[in-house]
């Protein structure tokens, strides 16, 4: 059976404190803002995916329904490739921010791996190539 899937084109999280979860991802991760100042929801572009759609994350507030709800457990990781080249210093970079990377290894691949909670409690897997 053929597949016609090409590509993950978003992970949606919800986030408590949009202004420090747009500046986990964009400034310490390095993902581009490419939503409209105005929009409510800010969409990051995470890869160039494979059919005319980027790779986006989005982070979208939570309503005040959302925020009276017990938090966490609703997703259990999204993980994030990363170049080998830039591994260590990404590293470095979270745990200057006040982050505690975490180190892991990844059940099926030959590969590098750290996990680090985002500002809402997410965990975030930044992984690379080994070698």
């Amino acid at each position: 059976m053929p597949t016609h899937i090409t590509g993950i084109a978003e992970i949606v999280l919800w986030t408590a404190d949009q202004p420090r979860s747009v500046a986990f991802y964009r400034d310490l991760l390095g993902l581009a803002v490419i939503s409209p100042p105005a929009l409510k929801n800010v969409f990051l572009k995470a890869g160039e995916g494979n059919a005319g759609i980027p790779q986006m994350l989005v982070l979208v507030p939570k309503s005040p329904e959302v925020l009276a709800q017990p938090s966490g457990y609703q997703l259990h990781h999204l993980a994030l490739e990363v170049a080998a080249a830039e591994f260590d210093a990404l590293h470095e970079e979270l745990s200057a921010a006040g982050y505690t990377p975490r180190g892991g290894k990844h059940p099926v691949l030959a590969s590098r791996t750290i996990y680090v909670d985002d500002p809402d409690g997410n965990e975030v897997e930044l992984i690379c190539a080994e070698g």
